[in-house]
């Protein structure tokens, strides 16, 4: 009788030591997962890593990444891998499939940044050519810019081929004694600028802003025919310069719909080329990982950042 006595209060006590001591089912739990993509460039990178930063570290959610190509990420919304492009340059192609048609993606409003692409010589190639700058001009020099790869034509390094650009049909349709050779990455256009600056080779590439390089590298853009709306309409008749980009993020619907604190931050994020390019030079120059340079411009930056923060 003693021990049927006992058993009641001895399960009562284990019962409420269980749920004082922290179990799984009392513990806190994540507010859920966010998918970010990661494209290739620098910037992006330095622009995801803050996001994740925040959304870990003072929103709590679980943020997983990947590096995947742009279009290839676009395609994803449909199928839930991704929430989040962090950093969409234009492409009215995929915006009107996946937004328009398909309405499985929307715009979650401007990043903040000034987006520029173009053609650039180092400073010391205009220094020495003034009239290099001009794309009229740029046939004189074109034996300048020859490599084994171009033969008598002149060289366009490209980035990545995946990367926006019109560089082939403007050397076609500007009449330019030039072909594009493409370097396959970002980090190749930069070897490339840095090598051409410090030994004072001839170097016509195609490169754009915001970018840290900037900061270290001296670069003169080319003067291209001006940009008028509806230049670009056609790909294959491009014969002007690049728009004037103003970055926005992309995020598949599903996520929007859901709504909550990540969505709110995401929305909210806004912040200058300055900005990115601080957190990307950290992580090229200071050789810091892109988490530690995100936590060291989240705790530099709190009067920026506080901000964003769902309120």
């Amino acid at each position: 009788m003693r021990m049927k006595t006992l058993i009641g209060p001895l399960v009562a006590a284990l019962l409420l030591a269980a749920c004082s001591s922290g179990t799984p089912e009392t513990v806190a739990q994540p507010k859920g997962a966010v998918n970010i993509d990661v494209h290739g460039w620098v910037g992006y990178e330095a622009q995801a890593a803050v996001l994740a930063y925040l959304l870990e570290h003072e929103l709590g959610y679980k943020v997983s990444k990947r590096t995947m190509k742009e279009a290839d990420s676009w395609r994803d919304f449909e199928t839930g891998k991704v929430d989040v492009i962090i950093e969409n340059w234009g492409h009215p192609d995929l915006k009107k499939e996946f937004i328009e048609e398909k309405k499985v993606a929307l715009s979650a409003g401007l990043t903040g940044n000034k987006g520029v692409i173009g053609w650039y010589v180092p400073e010391w190639m205009a220094k020495k050519y003034p009239d290099i700058t001009d794309y009229r001009n740029l046939n004189k020099y074109a034996p300048l810019f020859r490599t084994e790869k171009t033969g008598n034509a002149g060289q366009i390094l490209d980035g990545d081929p995946t990367f926006v650009t019109n560089d082939e049909a403007l050397v076609k349709n500007l009449g330019l004694n030039y072909k594009v050779v493409y370097s396959g990455s970002e980090d190749a256009l930069i070897k490339a600028a840095q090598f051409a600056t410090k030994n004072r080779t001839p170097l016509l590439m195609y490169f754009y802003e915001p970018q840290w390089l900037f900061t270290k590298v001296k670069l003169v853009k080319v003067t291209l025919p001006p940009y008028a709306v509806g230049c670009d309409n056609v790909a294959a008749r491009v014969a002007c310069d690049y728009p004037p980009y103003l970055l926005d993020k992309i995020v598949s619907k599903r996520f929007a719909e859901r709504g909550g604190p990540a969505y709110e931050l995401v929305r909210n994020f806004t912040w200058t080329n300055d900005d990115q390019n601080t957190v990307a030079s950290d992580m090229i120059n200071e050789k810091m990982s892109a988490a530690e340079a995100a936590k060291r411009w989240v705790a530099e930056n709190k009067i920026v950042w506080k901000d964003w923060m769902p309120r």
